[in-house]
């Protein structure tokens, strides 16, 4: 029976799923080609074409069709995009090996060529995520910020016919579709953090699967496992998704862990960033929480937990 890797159906989802079957078979070269079957889902974050972007991701709406199939037995593996997977493990479920992640920017994709300081006051610019809206509003209060939905050709398609004066995506997207061209300018992670895990992937299999899971082993990328780790642990103390300004970037050098973390007021008013080291991927982040919440972040959140409240009750 062949393994069974199953994947959203977007370009970019359907790379990463290749990119990891091309990975399996690096480490297993007498692999057939037969031996693997590819497995393509639509998941309710993809059936929900007009919800906004940034109350989804990492909500399990991008992963919960893929989990649901490994648990009934249905696939054998499942790749994700790891910062749309929940904080929360699903039980039964493990993350069987992190290969070595992408780039880990955001970039500025605009019209003419233009960088964020060329776009003229009041320029539309659109993004899925409150953590960048909260981060570039910070650097030019001056510019219009709106919700962006859409694969990546279509996000791009946007400026392309006028529709906005730029974008901001995620850079590994962008080089992973053959489209880094299209980005103007590239945010340096010391000016705007990066959602936690970005340009990581996740290789999901059930865990009573050990000869898979000791197969998939090979494919784990330690330094950015451990990386990950950390900036995903910040976001579990903080109790926070991709629906909250939450940013955080980790290195490994020499055995140690190297994190930056930072939550930012959507008005850009406020911002506050912190930077921990140590052997631990928990202690690490759990402690970037923790000052972070001394600094005053938690009122930053609580804010946006009120805001929330009010947009629901108000809706017809």
């Amino acid at each position: 029976m062949p393994l069974r890797i199953g994947t959203r159906t977007s370009a970019l989802a359907r790379w990463q799923t290749s990119h990891v079957q091309a990975l399996l078979h690096g480490v297993e070269p007498t692999l057939a080609g037969n031996a693997v079957e590819i497995v393509p889902f639509s998941t309710v974050g993809d059936d929900l074409a007009d919800a906004p972007l940034e109350v989804m991701e990492g909500t399990g709406f991008f992963s919960s069709t893929l989990e649901r199939a490994l648990l009934e037995g249905r696939i054998d593996v499942a790749v994700h995009s790891y910062k749309d997977l929940p904080v929360a493990a699903t039980p039964g479920l493990v993350i069987a090996c992190v290969p070595a992640r992408g780039a880990v920017e955001d970039v500025l994709c605009a019209r003419d060529g233009l960088t964020l300081a060329g776009l003229h006051a009041g320029a539309l610019v659109g993004t899925s995520s409150p953590r960048r809206t909260a981060q570039l509003r910070a650097l030019r209060p001056d510019l219009h910020f709106t919700s962006l939905r859409g694969n990546v050709p279509t996000r791009l398609a946007r400026v392309e016919r006028g529709l906005m004066d730029a974008i901001v995506l995620a850079r590994a997207g962008l080089e992973r579709l053959g489209l880094a061209a299209h980005a103007t300018q590239i945010f340096p992670v010391e000016q705007v953090l990066p959602a936690p895990a970005q340009g990581a992937l996740a290789v999901q299999a059930r865990a009573a699967d050990t000869a898979l899971l000791q197969r998939l082993s090979a494919l784990d990328h330690a330094p950015t496992r451990l990386a990950v780790q950390a900036e995903r642990e910040v976001l579990h103390q903080l109790r926070g998704g991709c629906s909250v300004p939450v940013g955080a970037f980790a290195r490994v050098e020499h055995g140690e862990i190297w994190l930056t973390a930072g939550v930012f007021a959507l008005d850009g008013s406020r911002a506050h960033r912190v930077a921990v080291s140590g052997e631990s991927p928990i202690d690490v982040g759990a402690e970037a929480a923790r000052r972070l919440l001394d600094l005053g972040a938690g009122a930053i959140l609580e804010s946006l937990e009120r805001t929330a409240r009010v947009a629901v009750e108000r809706r017809p």
